[in-house]
């Protein structure tokens, strides 16, 4: 499993970096690999990807989630097996950590190579990058789920 993880600082408040990263559906926003995701219920969700110019579909579960700290999920079924953590770190009133790992399997030559080369790090730095310019051009979250998951 090929694993990257990057950070991004971001100039707002945590709550509000938090609160955006629960609203899976703007994804396509700053994700730039991601097509749509459709939110099942409370701790599922389905994904549409586009990777290497392949699309492909997946549902994931929210293994964990706890406000203002931390969301994780696997992949559960379909055609790419990922999971992943974001956590959120408060450095001020006005500033937030946010860092990322992913955890993939990739799939075929295409992915691997691609994997081997690092186009999985730039990707994950260039989304939290855009993640970034999203919420500090919106100001403010687009919704919230402040739900806990516990670990299971």
């Amino acid at each position: 499993m090929a694993t990257v993880t990057s950070s991004v600082d971001v100039d707002v408040p945590v709550s509000i970096a938090y609160n955006q990263w629960t609203q899976f559906e703007s994804f396509p926003h700053f994700l730039d690999e991601v097509v749509s995701i459709r939110q099942l219920d409370e701790t599922h969700t389905h994904w549409v990807v586009k990777i290497g110019g392949a699309e492909r579909e997946f549902d994931a579960e929210i293994t964990e989630q706890h406000p203002d700290e931390r969301v994780a999920w696997n992949s559960v079924g379909g055609e790419v097996d990922h999971a992943g953590v974001v956590t959120f770190h408060r450095l001020s009133e006005s500033t937030t950590r946010v860092t990322g790992q992913l955890g993939w399997t990739p799939a075929g030559a295409l992915e691997s190579l691609g994997a081997a080369l690092g186009v999985d790090d730039h990707a994950i730095k260039k989304d939290l990058k855009n993640f970034k310019e999203f919420i500090e051009s919106q100001g403010s979250e687009t919704g919230a789920w402040r739900g806990d998951v516990q670990a299971g």
